[in-house]
């Protein structure tokens, strides 16, 4: 059976965490991790649109990504804030009927509402946490569909 799932990636949430384990993420190869265990034929990368990150943009785009940007603010500490949680629940629900499953990245307990819903219509495929020893313990009623990405640092870890 060919499985046509999609995936819903809350960018800032997975690189932070990733960053804080001490490694950087191949987006690159994480889109073939996606495609070969998930069966993902659609990956939407929700993301902070910053006017000076337009060759990453272009990168991520060649490695198969959708992205769906959200306009960022400027923080009067200098920190740039786009939270994407509206826009990846919105598009996981408007893409519903073109999705088998759907695989969700992120480890934020703002979405518990979103994986509940996926879970108890049997459309949730995966939840995957960036970090096992930090994210929301909103989620942890989660375990038996959550796969955490402590263990894929040698697979997809960038390297020059």
């Amino acid at each position: 059976m060919n499985q046509n799932n999609f995936a819903f990636i809350d960018s800032q949430n997975l690189n932070l965490a990733i960053r804080e384990q001490e490694w950087k993420l191949d987006y690159k190869r994480f889109r073939v991790y996606l495609h070969d265990k998930y069966h993902v034929t659609k990956a939407f990368l929700f993301i902070g649109f910053v006017s000076t990150n337009q060759d990453l943009y272009l990168s991520l785009q060649d490695y198969g990504y959708l992205l769906v940007f959200k306009p960022t603010l400027y923080l009067p500490s200098g920190k740039v804030k786009g939270n994407v949680d509206a826009e990846l629940v919105l598009h996981t629900m408007i893409e519903y009927p073109n999705y088998d499953k759907a695989v969700v990245v992120t480890g934020d307990g703002d979405f518990y509402c979103l994986v509940d819903h996926l879970k108890k219509h049997d459309k949730l495929e995966k939840l995957i946490v960036p970090d096992e020893k930090r994210y929301s313990s909103l989620l942890r009623r989660f375990i038996p569909d959550i796969a955490f990405m402590n263990g894929l640092r040698a697979k997809l870890e960038y390297r020059k």
